[in-house]
């Protein structure tokens, strides 16, 4: 972005983020303006919903069900990528049971507090949540088996940085497997000049294509994008409502127009990759 440098796209990241922790429990409803608004909760069944405090699905802000996507086994070791309120992480936690172990990695403090409330309550005690950021992860080279993320990878703004740390901590043959939000073509260029569409999972998401170069480069094989949900143009009206309600929308955005060309330009997907063995 040309007139909003990384440092402050993540902190509007982060208070976006902080904001969304401090209103669970006051609230049924996690930020408005982004993609996971529309479609987070809905993907988690009953059986995992009943599994886990009210406070963990309310934060859910997601745009798929990672923890399905990546076929998790007993005694595996799975790192989610920006955990949020620790669903994922708890509900890995349960699936690789009762020898493997589930780390969540979030850079907000009030996020991570929110997520071992929720561990606490669940009585999960095979997780552990740690601060920091998704290009930095605090973990050893070719500790884990799996990484999962949901809805987070299209919020960073140096994605190449996440895919060689991806690669990294993943041990030879280990999977990624996460859901994120995913273009379908180019985006206008007025809209990554908009904070809101950053924090709302849009403006920083990667064209499909894009997605399979960077994650080759960083080492991976076997890439797949899988589309799970192509967003019309009633699905970003919605999202614009609910944007122009809680940021600033510059004057010159013609949000009428931009919303006509967002539609079925924005997607969310499921993304898989393995780490060669050698």
């Amino acid at each position: 972005m040309a007139e909003q440098g990384d440092d402050e796209v993540r902190t509007a990241v982060r208070e976006h983020y902080a904001e969304a922790a401090r209103a669970v429990g006051t609230s049924c409803c996690g930020p408005t303006g982004t993609t996971a608004g529309l479609i987070g909760r809905t993907l988690y069944g009953q059986d995992d919903a009943d599994a886990l405090p009210d406070a963990a699905l309310a934060a859910s802000l997601g745009c798929g069900n990672p923890t399905l996507l990546a076929e998790l086994h007993p005694g595996e070791v799975v790192l989610d990528l920006g955990s949020g309120g620790g669903i994922d992480v708890l509900l890995s936690a349960r699936r690789v049971a009762p020898t493997g172990k589930a780390y969540g990695l979030d850079m907000t403090p009030e996020m991570l507090a929110l997520a071992r409330s929720n561990q606490a309550e669940a009585g999960v005690t095979n997780a552990e949540f740690l601060q920091g950021t998704i290009e930095a992860v605090p973990l050893p080279d070719a500790s884990v088996d799996v990484i999962i993320s949901n809805c987070v990878v299209n919020l960073s703004t140096d994605k190449p940085a996440v895919f060689r740390e991806a690669f990294r901590v993943l041990k030879p043959g280990g999977r990624l497997a996460i859901s994120d939000i995913v273009l379908r073509r180019a985006l206008p260029e007025p809209v990554h000049h908009v904070m809101g569409l950053w924090t709302g999972c849009v403006a920083g998401a990667l064209l499909d294509t894009d997605y399979r170069e960077r994650l080759e480069e960083a080492g991976f094989a076997q890439v797949e994008v899988e589309p799970t949900h192509v967003f019309d143009i009633a699905d970003i009206a919605r999202m614009a409502d609910d944007l122009s309600a809680s940021v600033e929308v510059p004057e010159t955005l013609d949000v009428e127009a931009t919303v006509a060309e967002l539609g079925g330009a924005v997607m969310s997907a499921f993304v898989r990759a393995r780490k060669p063995t050698r």
